[in-house]
């Protein structure tokens, strides 16, 4: 995710992510004060997913010069946000040391994406006709966390940074992504089929890892890398 950030113009969109993908949970919900928590957490949402949306949070605090009360009033973490800024200028450290070049993408929110699906094509997941998602790479049921900023919007494709399991298996931290991403980021991994021919004759068939031609066939599923 962050090589291809730096591909594409967006390096410094990812790291902020990135660091805040690396830290606790951001937000809080205090039990007396549920709703105004929700209230404020609502205005961060970004209605192209969570990863944007931790972005957003993070832009916005660095416009009220890191400020801790800033963070109180808005149900934030407000040690979680230090850590995740402590995180980010680690990983800039890292990419001056290896000469690649921090930019901004200007609000270009498609290239931001664009290098999440890079690092999470393994975690793609379509819309379901009957309900939720089916993940892509071994057609497992899933569902959008409802803490998600996707929650009851349902994009058509999305990626997500991990499962967990309550009543359901949701995803969280997910990402509204456009499919054709995937076969430019992952054409090993991707094909583009025929919806009617893959209906009529492929409905069982599976997409296999060419990476893993002569391991367990079976190591790579998404059932195997829960823990």
């Amino acid at each position: 995710m962050l090589l291809t950030s730096v591909d594409l113009g967006c390096s410094d969109e990812i790291v902020t992510i990135i660091a805040m993908l690396s830290v606790q949970n951001i937000f809080y919900r205090p039990k007396e004060k549920q709703e105004a928590a929700d209230q404020r957490k609502a205005k961060f949402n970004h209605h192209e997913g969570d990863h944007l949306t931790y972005l957003t949070v993070y832009e916005a605090w660095k416009g009220q010069n890191y400020s801790m009360e800033w963070c109180h009033q808005n149900y934030i973490q407000g040690r979680s946000m230090r850590r995740a800024q402590d995180v980010r200028k680690q990983i800039i450290g890292q990419l001056d040391r290896y000469k690649f070049e921090l930019r901004s993408c200007g609000g270009d929110y498609a290239l931001v994406r664009k290098a999440i699906v890079a690092g999470f094509f393994f975690h793609a997941a379509r819309k379901d006709p009957k309900e939720g998602y089916k993940t892509i790479a071994d057609d497992h049921q899933v569902y959008i966390h409802p803490s998600s900023s996707l929650f009851n919007k349902e994009p058509e494709w999305v990626v997500y940074h991990e499962l967990v399991f309550t009543t359901k298996e949701y995803m969280r931290d997910v990402c509204a992504i456009n499919q054709k991403w995937l076969i430019d980021v992952a054409p090993n991994f991707f094909k583009f089929t025929d919806e009617k021919e893959f209906v009529r004759s492929k409905r069982n068939e599976k997409i296999e890892p060419l990476n893993q031609k002569y391991g367990d066939p079976n190591a790579w599923r998404l059932s195997k890398r829960k823990g």
